[in-house]
């Protein structure tokens, strides 16, 4: 985004005022930068920031509808980037709506975008927060379709359950106890697993590494080698 915007800097702005706890003079910011805007590009900024502001689930699904569909008008290379954030924040409304199949769907278009998110802590943040949305909702994915899933079969993308329960018994074990070059290693590659063979080989590979260095407990060791020998992995 260009920091030079009117409409960008109401949004920076309002951000810092949502830091400071002004959370009537950030909604204020945002409202005054919707009103600004002079096109759909400024108007997706401006409606991505109001959604956050919202005093109901309806309404904030409808401001992250229209945060879409204004990013689906512009339609080139300044809102790419922008995807995988949308579709995250429409998942997020969907379930606070209480409806978890079609927040599912948007996690799969979230997770199908990500790679076209800015790379480092926010690109991170992204992928991570997709995650989560896949996992919390992987039992309403059956049901996607009926709701608007369609488009979004195909890849299987939370991980395995048993192997999922056994890889978080293993990182609570290290949280308990401090492990933190094992945390360092597995957590960035299992809180971000998006199902797809590089992510697969991703969690594979940072989980060998915590085997290699043979800093666990044999149980744990044992336990370990197992789950990186499991077909959900290979």
């Amino acid at each position: 985004m260009d920091p030079e915007l009117p409409v960008v800097r109401l949004c920076v702005a309002g951000m810092r005022a949502e830091a400071e706890g002004r959370t009537d003079a950030a909604r204020a910011l945002f409202q005054q930068a919707w009103d600004s805007a002079a096109d759909d590009y400024e108007a997706c900024i401006a409606a991505h920031y109001l959604a956050r502001h919202q005093n109901s689930p309806e309404e904030t699904l409808r401001w992250n509808q229209e945060c879409l569909d204004r990013a689906d008008r512009v339609g080139d290379e300044r809102v790419a980037g922008f995807y995988a954030s949308l579709y995250l924040n429409m998942g997020h409304a969907c379930r606070r709506l209480g409806r978890p199949a079609l927040a599912h769907a948007h996690f799969v278009r979230a997770a199908q975008r990500v790679e076209q998110a800015p790379d480092g802590q926010y690109g991170d943040w992204n992928r991570f927060a997709i995650a989560a949305g896949l996992r919390d909702t992987a039992g309403a994915c059956e049901d996607s379709e009926g709701e608007g899933g369609a488009g979004t079969e195909g890849v299987q993308r939370s991980l395995d359950e048993a192997v999922d329960g056994r890889v978080r018994e293993l990182v609570s074990r290290w949280c308990a106890r401090g492990e933190l070059m094992a945390l360092g290693l597995a957590l960035p590659a299992y809180l971000g697993y998006l199902g797809t063979a590089a992510d697969r080989e991703r969690l594979r590979s940072a989980l060998h590494m915590v085997h290699a260095t043979r800093r666990l407990p044999e149980d744990e060791q044992a336990e370990l080698g197992a789950v990186i020998g499991s077909a959900a992995l290979r």
